[in-house]
């Protein structure tokens, strides 16, 4: 009889250069659990993906997008605060046009953090994760949890470097994400139809797309508390 595996725990860090780093710990729940609902009885082993699927995000709306490796990924790297709640859909190219006016107007009731994902017509897929929901503002807003990330090509998150406040800007014909240098992390127009990925002071990061300036072929937001 095999004897039940110990619990797995995973240590998250978080820091930056201008907060002090802090660890959360999460305790998964025990293996021989997870398994037990899609173990053989006469093996007795269980498929790596169905184990891994037991541990995604619950997501209430279908995606033109994600996928497991991509949720997976994204979960893995969002803060603790987040885990452990659904995924809502509450702005998609698909469903509800190409209008950045529109994705304000559904995110006004909205006070959680929330996912950017985009694909552009090359089929790359990035986006950004954000500490407050997509807005028009006078001044930049978020805070440190804020990171860009890209799957091109390989998965690659950019956390905030502490170099400056850039993090969100909402303008009515843009959406800006990171700055410094003269250039945006991730800037969309306000048809959510071009956009444009440069490297940026707030993240340090590498264009996100295969080209610095992209069309748009799907996106969604999606709440994740």
């Amino acid at each position: 009889m095999m004897r039940p595996m110990v619990e797995n725990i995973k240590v998250l860090y978080f820091a930056n250069k201008s907060l002090e780093p802090y660890v959360q710990i999460i305790t998964l729940m025990d293996s021989g659990k997870r398994c037990q609902s899609v173990c053989s009885s006469e093996e007795g082993n269980c498929s790596e993906n169905e184990e891994i699927e037991d541990l995604l995000p619950v997501l209430r709306d279908p995606s033109q997008i994600l996928n497991n490796l991509y949720i997976t990924n994204l979960a893995n790297h969002m803060p603790a605060r987040t885990q452990g709640y659904p995924w809502n859909l509450v702005y998609s190219t698909a469903f509800h046009g190409t209008s950045l006016k529109t994705l304000y107007r559904r995110m006004a009731h909205i006070d959680c953090p929330v996912l950017l994902v985009i694909k552009d017509m090359e089929n790359k897929v990035f986006g950004a994760f954000s500490s407050d929901p997509f807005k028009v503002s006078n001044y930049c807003y978020g805070t440190g949890e804020t990171f860009l990330y890209s799957f091109y090509p390989e998965f690659k998150a950019y956390r905030w470097s502490g170099e400056n406040s850039y993090i969100v800007r909402g303008h009515k014909d843009s959406l800006q994400i990171g700055g410094g240098g003269g250039y945006f992390g991730l800037w969309l127009d306000s048809d959510l139809y071009h956009g444009a990925s440069y490297a940026c002071h707030t993240f340090n990061n590498q264009p996100l797309s295969n080209k610095q300036d992209f069309t748009v072929q799907d996106l969604e937001v999606w709440t994740v508390q």
